[in-house]
């Protein structure tokens, strides 16, 4: 029974507990993602692709990939990853950009060596991952090690320049808003490229970039709600997340340092082992 984090994440209720070792019991074995990975239209990948021109004038197109929210573990079928990874490795990206959230329940040795595997696979100069609250409420430090296995580099409240012929372009990461410490002035501490890319595992650090400046901010932690009806999601958790649950969204109107805003639907599932109307996503953006 597992009743508090064991990592250091925050906000993990006894009810988060209880639900998470009710489904660890009921789904043991991982039968419910090994009954899905035999179904044809449970491992469909929709690959979502975007062209922003923020004014980079005689730079070569930037080429950068996102996926979020893996959830690796008993109710998120293999096939479903490998095809998304299938796909990310063949748009062969400049830069490979990771929402967070890879496992689901507590990570473990092989959970860990399952996400360097997909990691690698993908041939990105440059890859950079942020963590989500299911990684800050297991064992964090294997999963830091697994992404950096695979090439990716940790950024909590931290930014990287991009190498050449891209490095007007900063990757500016934030930890996880909902049960990390983001702090979005450390991040940009020194960011002096014109083109600034945020990154934060859920839409609620969309209010912590009030006062810096982003032509766009990636997101997942919503699924799209991975349950919808056609009028939107059933349940998505956060005010923001309620308010943007997936796609991309103009919001300099909104006055918090950001221009766009994308919130994918991310790829695994949680708590339930299916997704109605909220299909899993991956996405390419040429920023131009």
């Amino acid at each position: 029974m597992k009743l508090r984090a064991t990592g250091r994440g925050g906000r993990f209720s006894m009810m988060r507990g209880l639900t998470e070792s009710f489904i660890g019991i009921a789904a043991a074995g991982d039968w419910p993602a090994r009954t899905l990975d035999r179904i044809p239209a449970a491992t469909r990948v929709s690959e979502v692709q975007h062209a922003l021109a923020v004014g980079r004038q005689g730079r070569a197109p930037l080429r950068l990939a996102f996926a979020s929210d893996l959830h690796i573990g008993p109710l998120t079928p293999p096939r479903l990853l490998d095809e998304a990874f299938r796909a990310l490795a063949a748009e062969r990206p400049d830069v490979l950009v990771l929402g967070g959230d890879y496992v689901f329940l507590d990570v473990t040795t092989a959970s860990a060596a399952r996400l360097t595997n997909l990691v690698a696979s993908v041939p990105a100069t440059t890859k950079v991952a942020v963590l989500g609250n299911h990684d800050l409420w297991t064992d964090h430090g294997l999963i830091e090690r697994a992404l950096a296995a695979g090439g990716a580099r940790v950024l909590v409240n931290q930014s990287l320049v991009l190498p050449a012929p891209h490095d007007d372009v900063a990757l500016v990461c934030l930890d996880d808003p909902w049960c990390g410490a983001p702090d979005a002035a450390r991040a940009f501490e020194g960011v002096t490229a014109p083109v600034r890319v945020a990154v934060a595992h859920a839409p609620e650090g969309l209010p912590f970039m009030t006062g810096h400046d982003a032509a766009l901010m990636l997101c997942g932690h919503t699924h799209g709600g991975q349950v919808a009806l056609p009028s939107g999601p059933v349940v998505v958790h956060g005010a923001w997340g309620r308010k943007y649950p997936a796609g991309l969204y103009d919001v300099d109107a909104m006055k918090l340092g950001v221009a766009q805003l994308y919130v994918s639907r991310g790829l695994g599932n949680v708590d339930l082992p299916v997704r109605w109307n909220a299909p899993p996503e991956v996405a390419l953006f040429t920023i131009t």
